[in-house]
């Protein structure tokens, strides 16, 4: 069966795929223990694209209708499309945000209406602290 992916980036969405997202007071009550699951999270990553065999193994277990030529596939596909070791990511380290990213998906929204910037504030929509000391390089 022949798939299609659309990627937003294509069509001039700048937003990042995924984000993890947190409580204010989580981030400050929280601070070590939200900076190291970043860390891990990009290093599970690492780990998963140079070996993915121990994750799919688990992948399995929890849906047994998980194919290995589905998991391969798609190993592939986010390896060919640099979706988590592209871009920035190859140079400042995976899951990495930057605030040049985070203003040009900021000035998107409100240039598509759908932001209204006199109630939200850039600079309160996101943090690149847990993720400058990170550099967990692809």
């Amino acid at each position: 069966m022949k798939s299609t992916v659309l990627m937003f980036s294509d069509h001039g969405f700048p937003a990042y795929a995924t984000t993890v997202s947190c409580m204010e007071k989580t981030l400050k009550d929280r601070n070590k223990q939200v900076a190291a699951f970043v860390k891990a999270s990009a290093e599970g990553w690492k780990s998963y694209l140079a070996d993915p065999a121990p994750a799919n193994a688990l992948i399995k277990k929890d849906n047994p209708n998980m194919t290995d030529d589905q998991l391969a596939y798609s190993v592939a596909k986010l390896k060919e499309m640099g979706m988590i070791t592209g871009g920035d990511a190859g140079k400042l380290g995976i899951g990495v945000i930057t605030d040049a990213r985070a203003k040009a998906s900021y000035d998107f929204l409100v240039a598509s209406k759908l932001l209204d910037p006199a109630k939200v504030e850039l600079t309160k929509t996101y943090s690149t602290e847990f993720v400058k000391d990170a550099k967990v390089l692809p």
